[in-house]
């Protein structure tokens, strides 16, 4: 399987315009970096954004999850597969 696959980017939203671009000021601490909206000016740290994204972040992962799981099983199915070609007695569907 290729990992490539299950890169994704999760766009971050400002909660309460919806905008998606940002301008941001990194601080000297991770807790200090802010982050300002460029439509409405709300600034907001870097990980209170996150913790407002977190329900669109958890959808993408679970979306990936399931993608993972599907593709798993079908790696597997095929080496079985492969794997007992050849024989009379074993037969995988």
């Amino acid at each position: 399987m290729k990992s490539e696959k299950y890169n994704r980017s999760v766009s971050l939203h400002c909660p309460t315009c919806g905008g998606g671009m940002f301008e941001y000021d990194q601080g000297v601490d991770e807790t200090i970096e802010l982050v300002k909206c460029a439509s409405c000016g709300r600034e907001t740290t870097k990980d209170e954004l996150i913790r407002e994204n977190s329900e669109n972040i958890s959808e993408h992962a679970k979306e990936i999850g399931n993608e993972f799981v599907k593709d798993a099983a079908d790696e597997l199915r095929k080496s079985l597969k492969k794997a007992f070609r050849g024989s009379k007695h074993i037969k995988i569907k």
